[in-house]
Parts: C-alpha cells; structure tokens; sequence
C-alpha cells in the first residue's frame, strides 16, 4: 500500500504554519496535522473564508490546535506584519509549508509593483520564509516544503532583467516561471542550509493534477480563460481529490526518512500515491538558483540567511 495519512507520526508539541490554509490542499495539510496533534498556525488571506475553515476542521477533528494569521502574499507589507506576529509567539517553528499561489491569471500586478504569479508563488513566500528561518533554524528537524507544479517543466527560469515579463506576459508563461520559481527556491534553499551546518532542511513537493478551487479561481482571474477553462474541466474530470492532492506535500513534511533536497510528487506523474521523484533539469540549475537569489533579494529588499541564531 502507498503512504496514507496514517503514516504521519505524532506531531504533539510540534508548531507548523501553512500558507493558503482557508481551502484546497492548504486546508487538508491544517487539518492533517491538526489531527496528529499539531498547533497550527492558518497564515491566509481571506480570514472570513479562513473561520470557515476553522469550523470545518474542528469539525473533523474538536481539539484541533488552530492559530489565524492574515497573510496577504501579494502585499510585502502583510508578510512582514504576519511574519512579526507569528514570531512574537512562537520562539520555535518545526514545519513551514508554502503551499498558498494563484495560477493562470491575467496579468496583473502586486501592490509592490510585481507580477502577480511571480508576486505570490514565490516572492512573498521567499520573504515569509526568509522572515521566519530565525525560529526554525531554532528548532531542530525542522522542514520548509515549497510547493510546486508539474508546470514548473514549461516554464523558464527567471530573467534578472525582466523578472516581471514586463511586454512577454502569458498567462501560463508567468505560472511555469512562479513554479520554476518554487522549484528552484526549494532546492536552493537546502544548498544553503546544508552549507551552514543548519539543522533545517528544504524540501519540495507537487500535487499533481489535483479538483482544488485553485482552477475556479484561475478562470475567473483570467476572465474565462479557453486554456484555463479546459484545465478546470479536465481537473473535474481526472483530476485527483484534494486530500490525495496535498498527500506529497504532508509526506514531504513528516516522513522521517525524508531528507533534504527532496522532491515528493504523485507517482504517475499528475495522479498516484505519493513518491519521491527524481530531481531533473540540473542543467544550468546553479546559475538559475544564483539569478532567483539575486532578483529575489532585489525586489524584496530581504536576505536570506542561514546562519544558525545565537543560542539555538
């Protein structure tokens, strides 16, 4: 048999924060950890789509240990805000999962001026990470999973010089890059970690082809979209349910036999039980991991550093 949710070890005393919590995959890997015993903290958007969450889950699972944060993705300001709040409580975090991104969309632009995909998927989650790795890196085991997508195959690595596809925008163009983004973030990350001796360890994970809203909202962000339409209808019609969708990226977070540096996906590409895959297209991967340091550093105005905090 596949790895289930029943593998998931005991998570009592653990702190785990997941993006994007309030649905889809983001609202299964809260309530999973939630009944394995962890506190976990629902950094999200949409808090009145996020108490309903809250409800569905203790629902499911009544001494849930639940913690709402607002956490807008697209405006750095919010991050910064969440990030404080989440660290003014807990000194030590053992699980972040970045798993909140939109998909397909019209161009559109961040409050920060960046392009969305790339604005959300990926640079706010680069700030929200950079923000906390003080509190992981102070607690032993702990592990960043970054979401991905199989649409990280199409896209291209980011161009420092127009990151925002300033005159190129597509709407799958920007979504392969976000996820490309996330990929290669994932995978740098552990680099560093593993450079400094941290006791934190990145990994990355794919759902698949997963019936989440994320394919409603990618239709309706594209004002009806044909492409983003056929994604929807196809997803509805083969796609997996989102509680065998966010099963990588849970194995991703609590397999003891996970390392870093590790990519977790469906074992049938789009649909499956959840395996580790192989990590392809090294080719060029140290020179886009060094361009997406240098661009997300830029437009962020945030460093990442790994170096371990004094008394960790």
């Amino acid at each position: 048999m596949g790895w289930s949710t029943s593998d998931i070890p005991e998570q009592s005393g653990r702190t785990a924060v997941v993006t994007g919590a309030n649905g889809g995959l983001g609202l299964v890997t809260a309530r999973e950890l939630a009944a394995k015993g962890a506190h976990v903290v629902m950094a999200v958007r949409n808090q009145q789509k996020a108490a309903a969450a809250v409800e569905e889950i203790r629902a499911a699972v009544p001494d849930a240990s639940l913690e709402l944060v607002a956490l807008d993705l697209s405006a750095q300001e919010s991050v910064r805000t969440a990030a404080a709040q989440i660290l003014d409580t807990h000194g030590s975090i053992d699980l972040l999962i970045n798993n909140a991104g939109v998909m397909a969309i019209s161009e559109a632009r961040t409050v920060d001026g960046f392009e969305m995909q790339f604005g959300v998927d990926h640079l706010g989650h680069w700030s929200l990470t950079a923000l906390l790795l003080p509190a992981l890196l102070r607690t032993p085991g702990s592990r960043v999973v970054t979401v991905t997508s199989t649409a990280h195959h199409m896209g291209r690595a980011v161009d420092v010089d127009n990151p925002h596809l300033d005159g190129r925008y597509g709407a799958w163009r920007a979504y392969g890059q976000a996820k490309l983004a996330n990929f290669h973030f994932g995978l740098g990350l552990q680099r560093e970690l593993t450079r400094a001796g941290a006791l934190t360890t990145s990994l990355i994970a794919h759902p698949g082809l997963s019936d989440t809203d994320l394919q409603s909202v990618s239709v309706a962000g594209s004002g009806g979209g044909v492409t983003q339409r056929f994604a929807h209808a196809m997803t509805r019609r083969t796609g997996m349910s989102a509680a065998d969708g966010a099963l990588p990226q849970l194995r991703a977070a609590t397999d003891p036999a996970a390392k870093g540096g590790e990519f977790y996906g469906p074992l049938f590409v789009n649909n499956g039980a959840p395996v580790r895959k192989p990590v392809l297209r090294r080719l060029g991967m140290n020179q886009a991991i060094a361009k997406l340091w240098a661009v997300s550093e830029r437009e962020t105005g945030i460093a990442l550093d790994v170096s371990t905090p004094a008394g960790a």
